[in-house]
């Protein structure tokens, strides 16, 4: 049975689900296309090294980087279901990248828990596991305390200007409670809250942890969350870090994740 897909880069695929095992299996078919020149020129860019200039991050990412971003956020957000059996070759043919960055990008979502790496069988999308997120969510409460906390205390006055910025942006959300807004305020703040903290060793242990949260919120929230009072709590420690409060953004926090363990625990009478 086939299945037209959500756009991946600039073109659409389509999904063939097949059963193999008990398990499904997605192949993706890609729709034949002419060569132009501007079909060229993109592939040309693609492929060609990331400049990268001293002292400043390149604006462009690296094709690992691409491969990472594309298929992260389609784990997320269910485009690539929980229990679904994929491929290395599959993955190329639908963001468009080659093997190897494929290969290395797979590695970091395998750190990740998004991915399981099944020898001689491929690979497969987790189910999601409410037990397995209640402890995810025992881990994430120390080492986002300890994240905000630092972000208050050493952020930059131009991040504290953006720290207020999305604090209003949170409130704003909580008034329209509007998910789109929020999944991308929510996904600004915590890249900002790792820049500002300044801990590379804590930004590793929460980055592990950031792409199951959102599946499973991705998963839940229209069944069990509040969503505006989530804004509201979200708003509430991205004022205390714009204010330089340290104990107000670790309290802010603590009453976000019991706010999520709620809505997690919750999630099991859905």
């Amino acid at each position: 049975m086939t299945h037209t897909a959500p756009a991946f880069g600039r073109y659409n695929w389509h999904i063939a689900c097949i059963s193999t095992r008990g398990i499904p299996y997605m192949s993706v078919i890609a729709p034949k296309r002419k060569r132009t020149a501007e079909s060229v020129k993109v592939a040309a860019e693609l492929h060609a090294p990331v400049e990268r200039k001293p002292g400043h991050k390149a604006s462009g990412l690296t094709l690992t980087e691409q491969a990472y971003a594309q298929i992260e956020e389609a784990i997320v957000t269910l485009k690539i279901p929980p229990g679904t059996a994929i491929s290395e070759l599959t993955l190329s043919e639908m963001t468009g990248i080659g093997r190897t960055p494929i290969r290395e990008a797979i590695q970091r979502l395998a750190r990740e828990h998004l991915i399981l790496v099944l020898p001689q069988r491929g690979l497969l999308v987790p189910e999601i596991n409410i037990k397995k997120q209640l402890k995810l969510l025992t881990t994430r409460r120390e080492v986002e305390r300890l994240i905000c906390r630092s972000a208050a205390r050493s952020a930059s006055a131009e991040e504290r200007v953006e720290f207020s910025r999305l604090a209003k942006a949170f409130s704003a959300v909580a008034k329209d409670n509007d998910d789109v807004s929020f999944m991308h305020a929510d996904r600004e703040f915590n890249e900002l809250c790792l820049l500002a903290a300044r801990n590379e060793f804590a930004e590793g242990a929460m980055r592990l942890m950031h792409g199951l949260s959102r599946r499973f919120w991705y998963f839940h929230y229209k069944q069990a969350a509040d969503l505006p009072e989530m804004a509201r709590l979200h708003a509430a420690v991205a004022k205390a870090i714009a204010d330089g409060n340290e104990d107000a953004a670790g309290k802010a926090l603590d009453r976000l994740i019991d706010n999520i363990e709620t809505f997690t625990k919750a999630s099991l009478l859905t």
